[in-house]
């Protein structure tokens, strides 16, 4: 192990203490044998797949079949090291995971004060630009809330949506975003009671059917996700281009939504904006997530402001 490497290390006999471990959250990082008793690597994989377990696993293994490395990373490991291993080895594929720094890069709890507020400054200008759009397509009065900033575990995202009560329905649009050395994703959700007050607004006589709710969840998460990527990309000096949508879900939980959207990352920047419309029981939240990896481009680009 890297002799710098401030982490705490656990040992376990098998698959099946690896899982029980992994439960008590003692394993952000995984070093997988493939060959052991009780419950082998493979079938330590499934389990991990299984209970959603939050671990990066890196398979370490003297089966150095093709077929072997294929199969763990068909079952999600990140990597596949090869016996035996040596200090140099282990290192450079935990720096290609971007996890040599462990121990203090996901001790960090929040982000630092300054760099959150530069954050919400920059999103105050893209969400303000988005509410205006959306003003003038409907004719309403948008108000705009205070951006929730957060560097959170992407298990806990359900828990920071505020406005949105837990046991409401909801439906939900996702849509990737890309730009140079950032990426993620932007999720729209609605709440099923506002679709009644939206369709007033927008003038539909007809009633509001599943169909015709996923065509306004559509037209509504396209004009505040297009604006305020748009806005966001414009103060970055840089452009996002965005992918299809793609429909979460109706009529779900919050926290259902969330499960069907943890994308492939453990961490991520967290931006909400929970949209009201001021004299109608509308409530929409439209999330950014940033991936880690984002995160160095994007606090280098905002550095700028805090120097000035």
């Amino acid at each position: 192990m890297p002799q710098d490497w401030d982490v705490a290390i656990y040992f376990a006999k098998n698959g099946e203490e690896a899982i029980a471990a992994l439960v008590e959250g003692k394993g952000q990082i995984l070093l997988l044998d493939l060959n052991m008793p009780v419950m082998d690597g493979y079938e330590t994989l499934k389990a991990i797949q299984k209970q959603q377990l939050l671990t990066k696993t890196i398979v370490v293994s003297g089966d150095i079949q093709p077929e072997a490395k294929a199969r763990v990373l068909a079952l999600g490991a990140v990597d596949f090291i090869q016996k035996p291993v040596s200090s140099g080895d282990l290192a450079a594929v935990l720096r290609k995971h971007n996890v040599l720094a462990l121990g203090e890069e996901f001790t960090t709890q929040g982000l630092d004060e300054a760099l959150r507020d530069c954050y919400q400054e920059v999103t105050n200008v893209a969400m303000g630009q988005a509410g205006d759009h959306l003003a003038r397509i409907m004719n309403v009065f948008v108000k705009l809330p205070i951006p929730n900033v957060n560097l959170i575990e992407v298990s806990e995202l359900h828990m920071m949506l505020s406005d949105i009560e837990l046991h409401e329905q909801t439906s939900g649009v996702c849509q990737g975003f890309l730009g140079d050395g950032i990426s993620g994703e932007a999720l729209c959700i609605l709440s099923d009671s506002s679709f009644g007050d939206v369709a007033k607004i927008l003038n539909i006589k007809e009633d509001v059917d599943d169909q015709l709710q996923l065509e306004i969840l559509m037209d509504v998460a396209s004009i505040l996700i297009g604006s305020c990527l748009a806005g966001f990309a414009k103060q970055l000096d840089m452009q996002f281009r965005q992918g299809h949508p793609v429909v979460l879900g109706q009529h779900q939980s919050v926290e259902d939504l969330i499960k069907a959207n943890k994308g492939n990352w453990r961490k991520t920047l967290a931006i909400e904006l929970s949209y009201g419309l001021e004299g109608y029981n509308v409530q929409c939240d439209l999330i950014l997530l940033f991936t880690e990896d984002s995160l160095e481009t994007l606090n280098s680009k905002l550095a700028h402001w805090l120097e000035d």
